[in-house]
């Protein structure tokens, strides 16, 4: 076999998206201080101390925040350049495809949201409430003061079902549809939504960060909430309750996108949501306990596989159409 036959088999994206997959299941997320998303957490830091001002308009925070924005992707896409040629100079194919690949992988953490959701199962089994707040940190940033066994045990699944969206689906979806740049162009967006895309002091400031962020999980969020029903029924759960609570409570939330598969989650695990003076998702169904949290990251765990395999199938029916069309 010739080495340019040999090597179309390695160029591939489908076979770039089956090596982080299996990377993210066997070895989880590399070290913090070598994570692509970690250094772009510093990289916003940063521009955010340098361009946000309070004692302007609110006009003048939003095109502040729009600099942010075109400043934050132009550096993440030129270091994705950069860092592609850089390695295929040294090591040829072999190294640019080792730089995607480890761009890739640290795009989505299906297995570190799992791995946390079991540690608060386990916490609040063993410690109750007290051992359980401490544990919330890692999977939202809703405070834990106040909050019994039950709050505790909603908010994780909560942090479950639209983290299996924003940490998951989305990544795999964009990648899938757009390659490499697509998926670093929503992780950068997601990114600064989470720093700076909230009410009180960053309202102007991210405000264009969290409308393309919104709009960017627009697909990802309901496809999410189908690919819960669809684990819900295959699991032998009450797949049509997760409709009725869909239907009823997916637009209920601030988001335009988390309450889908939060509702989606409630429905199918028949547990009521709640968010204090925010949201109710299921209202009528029992209040969650810890014991569910065994079921919900059980649901999701599935949901996650049938979004890899969605994922797959994307990736290689796009590139037979596009080698259709020439």
């Amino acid at each position: 076999m010739s080495g340019a036959t040999s090597w179309s088999h390695v160029d591939s994206p489908a076979l770039l998206l089956a090596l982080a997959l299996a990377w993210d299941a066997t070895l989880g997320e590399v070290p913090g201080r070598v994570h692509p998303v970690v250094w772009l957490g510093a990289l916003v830091t940063w521009l955010r101390k340098r361009l946000h001002r309070t004692d302007v308009d609110p006009v003048g925070q939003l095109i502040a925040g729009l600099v942010l924005v075109v400043i934050s992707l132009g550096l993440a896409l030129g270091a994705l350049t950069l860092a592609r040629a850089g390695a295929a100079s040294l090591a040829g194919p072999w190294g640019q495809r080792a730089v995607e690949l480890y761009v890739l992988q640290a795009s989505f953490a299906a297995r570190a949201l799992l791995e946390a959701g079991e540690r608060m199962r386990v916490a609040l089994a063993a410690g109750g409430a007290a051992a359980g707040r401490a544990e919330l940190m890692h999977l939202c940033s809703r405070s834990p003061e106040g909050l019994d066994a039950s709050a505790l045990s909603g908010a994780a699944l909560e942090s479950l079902a639209e983290n299996a969206s924003d940490s998951v689906t989305a990544p795999l979806f964009w990648f899938a549809l757009g390659g490499l740049e697509a998926l670093v162009a929503y992780r950068v967006l997601n990114t600064l939504d989470a720093m700076v895309g909230y009410r009180g002091r960053y309202e102007h400031f991210g405000k264009v960060a969290a409308r393309l962020d919104d709009l960017l999980n627009l697909v990802p969020a309901r496809l999410t909430a189908g690919l819960l029903l669809i684990a819900g029924a295959l699991q032998g759960r009450d797949w049509r309750r997760g409709v009725r609570v869909l239907r009823a409570d997916g637009r209920r939330t601030a988001s335009p996108n988390a309450g889908w598969p939060m509702a989606a989650a409630a429905g199918v695990l028949g547990v009521r949501l709640v968010k204090a003076e925010s949201y109710v998702l299921g209202a009528g169904l029992p209040a969650p306990a810890p014991r569910d949290l065994r079921r919900g990251l059980s649901l999701v765990r599935l949901t996650m596989a049938l979004t890899a395999a969605l994922a797959l199938a994307m990736v290689l029916t796009l590139a037979r159409v596009r080698a259709v069309l020439g």
